[in-house]
């Protein structure tokens, strides 16, 4: 799957699956991938019955760090998160992270992850993020960078309030628990029957982001509108309501957007979680694309499960998705959290 930016970038995908460049010679080139969920179990399904392919995941992985390299002007990569599955044996979460962060360092560059429910079902912020690199203070996991000095991105931490991955105790968890006793009256805080509209956001695989992390991002923003930088903002949950599911996104969008609409330094917000993809163009004219999961990718299908993108000087003024099918194969999409698999 590649994806590119009409007016910036320009991808045409032919019959047989090759992609050509028109126009100028891109600024840089970055690859992204989403939700590759690995685990050494044998696949299984959604709950709404999508196919998950736990051990094939794996390969889809390999072979973008393939792609990427060999394309051999991949400035850098970003991990979506989730990168093992909630289902993995919790004796072999550190090592699966492991190894699949391995995978990820074959890469001839930089790798920058963020953190996903998936994530947090296996291992404790504490032992997660050394193992991500993920910078961090205090346990967080937003931070920003800026490959070339005209852009700079900001990556989200989603479940800075959560009810996973912090202690029991700590403030954090305790916030997210009080948020879902007052939006979400189930017993199974992972389910949204009887929740209507927006309200079925409010689920445990989900979250928000904090306070201190709204006021950070704020100060970003006002540090990159000063240095006239384009922004990319980039989080696991989505953060428009106009293509997600609305199981799938963060609890707290409208906060994160009201602050992003206060500036026009931000030309694009980039997202996973919910399987099936999409994109939409909110009432800003921002652009929100969300990435398929490589989970779902099926064996022998070869389909490209990650993408490539090239930035030009004006980054997403006209913007289109492409997906692009080496054989005539179906790829399912589905909300990632499902509540009976904790998804």
């Amino acid at each position: 799957m590649l994806f590119g930016w009409k007016g910036t970038t320009h991808i045409m995908a032919s019959a047989n699956g090759v992609a050509s460049l028109q126009g100028k010679r891109p600024l840089f080139s970055f690859g992204v991938i989403a939700d590759v969920q690995y685990a050494d179990i044998p696949d299984g399904h959604s709950f709404i019955g999508i196919p998950r392919y736990y051990r094939h995941s794996l390969l889809v992985l390999q072979r973008a760090v393939q792609k990427w390299n060999n394309h051999q002007k991949i400035k850098f990569v970003m991990n979506f998160g989730d990168i093992v599955d909630g289902h993995c044996p919790k004796d072999q979460s550190i090592d699966v992270v492991k190894e699949v962060v391995n995978e990820f360092e074959k890469f001839n560059g930089p790798v920058y992850h963020m953190i996903g429910n998936h994530c947090l079902y296996n291992l404790p912020r504490d032992k997660l993020l050394p193992l991500l690199n993920i910078p961090s203070i205090d346990g967080c996991a937003y931070y920003d960078f800026s490959p070339i000095p005209e852009y700079r991105f900001v990556v989200l931490d989603g479940y800075d309030i959560s009810a996973i991955g912090w202690p029991q105790d700590h403030p954090n968890t305790l916030e997210a628990l009080k948020i879902l006793r007052e939006k979400n009256p189930n017993t199974e805080k992972n389910s949204p029957d009887g929740l209507v509209g927006m309200d079925r956001r409010f689920l445990m695989y989900n979250g928000a982001v904090g306070k201190e992390q709204l006021e950070w991002l704020d100060g970003v923003l006002q540090d990159a509108t000063k240095l006239k930088q384009k922004v990319v903002v980039c989080c696991h949950l989505p953060l428009d309501p106009g293509f997600t599911s609305r199981e799938a996104i963060l609890w707290n969008y409208d906060e994160v957007m009201d602050v992003i609409h206060c500036y026009n330094c931000v030309k694009v917000c980039l997202a996973g979680h919910d399987h099936q993809g999409g994109h939409s163009v909110d009432s800003h004219g921002i652009h929100h694309r969300v990435l398929e999961a490589a989970l779902e990718c099926p064996p022998g299908a070869a389909i490209i499960s990650f993408f490539i993108s090239d930035v030009r000087g004006k980054l997403l003024k006209n913007w289109e998705g492409s997906i692009i099918y080496l054989k005539n194969s179906g790829l399912g999409g589905g909300v990632d959290g499902n509540w009976k698999q904790h998804s």
